[in-house]
């Protein structure tokens, strides 16, 4: 009987193909949510130019850009780190781990 927790070794065809559709989601994910921003950084620079009053919102942007740059060196050391090659293999070794640990002990 075949072990139900056995994987079987991708293929670099299989890396490559995953490849393509990381970088076709986060195309999909990043272009529009650039778009919008820029568009609200643009807006935000007409208003500094044109209203004093809406100096006061510069704190939150420097705020959102400084935690988007944390979140993308995260991202970045992750990915580097090999983080991503193998999402699969943790909930193996937990289940494995869970067995182990049910069975009796003598």
């Amino acid at each position: 009987m075949a072990d139900p927790h056995a994987t079987t070794k991708p293929t670099a065809a299989d890396g490559r193909r995953r490849t393509r559709l990381l970088i076709l989601m986060a195309v999909i994910v990043m272009v529009p949510a650039g778009f919008g921003f820029i568009t609200k950084f643009v807006e935000f620079v007409r208003t500094l130019r044109g209203d004093e009053a809406g100096g006061f919102t510069i704190l939150p942007i420097v705020t959102y850009l400084a935690v988007a740059a944390g979140f993308l060196c995260l991202l970045v050391w992750a990915a580097m780190g090999g983080m991503f090659h193998d999402i699969e293999r943790p909930k193996y070794t937990m289940l494995e781990n869970e067995a182990k640990l049910d069975q009796p002990t003598r």
